[in-house]
C-alpha cells in the first residue's frame, strides 16, 4: 500500500521508476512507480510535452517523488493498482526535475493554418517547415492571415516528420500568445 502524504488534495508517493504508459497512438500518458511493493499508476495529459520530455528521460529503479491528484471512481470499475492523475514531479533520485528546453525563435512566412482535432484553427504553418501553435484563441488574438511575417518564441520540438519544428509559442511577433488574466 502506498504511503501518500495527503495536502490540500495532491498526494506525494515515494516510490521506484518502473515503466512508462503509452497511450493507443504512442504518446506518454503516464508512470507506473512502486512504492513498497505496490504499483501506483500516474495519469498525465499525453500533449503535455514538459512532461514527456521529463517522463522520457526516466530510467528503471530510479527514486521518485510524485504528485498527484484522486480521480475518483471510475465508471469501467475498480483498477488493478492505485492511480492518480499527474500535477508535478517533485524529485528525481532526491533531485528537482530537470526545467525543460530554453526559448527559441522562428521566423517565416505565413504558408498555411493548421487545425486541432475539433476543426478549429490552432496555428499556422510557416514557410521554413516550422508549426507555431498558438491555440484557437491565441490565433484569433494575433489575427495572422496568409502570407503574414511572422517571428515566433517559445519551446520547440522536432516535428514527427523531421522536417520543421513545433514551436509551443509564448509570444508572437512582440505579442503575448497568452490572454491577460
Amino acid at each position: 500500500m502506498p504511503h501518500p502524504h495527503h495536502e490540500a488534495d495532491v498526494w506525494s508517493v515515494e516510490g521506484r521508476f518502473q515503466h512508462l504508459i503509452y497511450s493507443p497512438k504512442g504518446a506518454i500518458e503516464g508512470v507506473l512507480i512502486e512504492t513498497d511493493g505496490v504499483s501506483t499508476q500516474f495519469v498525465t495529459d499525453p500533449h503535455d510535452l514538459s512532461v514527456t520530455e521529463q517522463f522520457a528521460a526516466l530510467r528503471i529503479g530510479q527514486a521518485l517523488v510524485i504528485e498527484g491528484s484522486d480521480p475518483g471512481p471510475s465508471p469501467k470499475g475498480e483498477p488493478a493498482h492505485w492511480v492518480y492523475v499527474f500535477k508535478r514531479l517533485a524529485s528525481i533520485d532526491g533531485k528537482p526535475p530537470k526545467v525543460s528546453a530554453a526559448s527559441e525563435e522562428a521566423s517565416g512566412k505565413v504558408i498555411r493554418y493548421n487545425y486541432a482535432k475539433h476543426g478549429a484553427a490552432n496555428g499556422v504553418v510557416l514557410d521554413n517547415g516550422d508549426f507555431i501553435h498558438t491555440k484557437p484563441e491565441g490565433l484569433a488574438r494575433l489575427g495572422l492571415k496568409i502570407g503574414d511575417p511572422v517571428k515566433a518564441e517559445g519551446i520547440a520540438r522536432p516535428l514527427v516528420t523531421g522536417n520543421g519544428r513545433v514551436i509551443e509559442a509564448r509570444r508572437v511577433n512582440g505579442k503575448s500568445v497568452e490572454s491577460a488574466h
